[in-house]
């Protein structure tokens, strides 16, 4: 088990949380909260270690498209960077939806 913490910059401030995905086999959640901070803060923990590398491209890919501006939890059981990068959109989506 490994827990990772990154911060990026963002500029989108999220409006309400947004629960998406379970931990299951080869599968994640993401949980993203509003925040006051300047920038967008998420910790991960992760069944799979030894993967930070591969988990700040995907996510740098992410907030270069998406800016949002939130806390992130993501609760992994070792998804591919695809899932995670399919979650990921998924929550995003899911802000539009609700509004």
């Amino acid at each position: 088990m490994e827990k990772l913490h990154f911060k990026y910059q963002a500029t989108q401030p999220i409006d309400h949380p947004v629960h998406i995905g379970v931990v299951a086999s080869g599968d994640l959640e993401v949980i993203m909260k509003p925040t006051d901070k300047k920038e967008s803060e998420l910790n991960i923990v992760t069944g799979s270690d030894g993967f930070k590398e591969v988990w700040q491209n995907v996510l740098t890919r992410f907030f270069d498209r998406y800016p949002l501006l939130a806390d992130f939890e993501i609760n992994d059981f070792g998804a591919t960077p695809g899932v995670v990068n399919l979650r990921l959109t998924q929550a995003m989506e899911a802000l539009k939806d609700e509004q």
